[in-house]
């Protein structure tokens, strides 16, 4: 009898350090995931990107980010926001899912172009990607959007191309579905096309301001995933003004 109480408390005091073990080992498990959600967080914050920014007075730092990579090829900045960061484009949509500005992997992914468009804008419905993630960052902050106050405080942006700086103003805010044939069609052209695609995008719109539109605009639509439907997207759309 008193052999089997030995063994009952040996056998108890082993399951108390396998316990402890595992526990510790979540407890471990758990810090890292902060510290290295964290750090995923900060490389991608559009701080760590400014001093490649290009000015009307210096593009020397933004000539030597495009020796680093060479589809880097433009800026995408909205005012009052964190949307701060280089463009790039690649001959897919997918590269830049996972892969930063630099050319290296990174789950936060880069701001890129659509791969249909023309670098230089020169298309009527320009898209631009980006990952929807916390602390506004990358592509985070568009779901703000949903607030009237905060997009209509928050309607201009800026582009930088073709060694220029250009002005967007936003006018319109949705909701869509990731296959809308309409929103991520980078073919359209002509007047009756500029027509139809503000018609739909008013008809179909959370926030949208009438403006002098022209017979034929170049508009820039911004998408990121949102968190509550797998196909769903936050969509920011605008149009180049100079």
């Amino acid at each position: 009898m008193k052999i089997y109480r030995i063994g009952v408390r040996i056998l108890d005091f082993l399951v108390n350090v396998m316990i402890s073990l595992f526990l510790l080992l979540v407890l471990f498990y758990s810090v890292y995931a902060i510290w290295d959600s964290n750090q995923m967080y900060q490389q991608a914050e559009s701080a760590q990107f400014e001093t490649y920014k290009p000015t009307s007075k210096d593009t020397l730092s933004f000539e030597a980010l495009k020796k680093i990579n060479s589809e880097v090829f433009g800026w995408l900045a909205i005012k009052g926001t964190n949307i701060d960061y280089p463009l790039v484009q690649a001959s897919n949509n997918s590269k830049y899912v996972n892969t930063d500005v630099l050319g290296k992997f990174s789950l936060t992914g880069s701001i890129f172009l659509d791969s249909r468009n023309q670098k230089n804008f020169s298309d009527m419905n320009s898209i631009i990607y980006g990952h929807n993630l916390e602390k506004k960052v990358m592509f985070g902050g568009l779901k703000e959007y949903e607030n009237k106050d905060y997009f209509e405080s928050h309607k201009y942006g800026e582009l930088f191309y073709d060694d220029t700086w250009h002005k967007i103003e936003f006018f319109a805010f949705l909701h869509v579905d990731a296959y809308d044939s309409v929103i991520y069609n980078t073919g359209l052209q002509g007047t009756e096309n500029t027509k139809e695609y503000l018609n739909y995008i008013e008809q179909n719109a959370i926030h949208f301001n009438t403006l002098n539109f022209q017979n034929e605009e170049h508009f820039v639509t911004l998408s990121t995933c949102t968190s509550t439907s797998t196909n769903g997207r936050h969509i920011l759309v605008g149009r180049i003004i100079s």
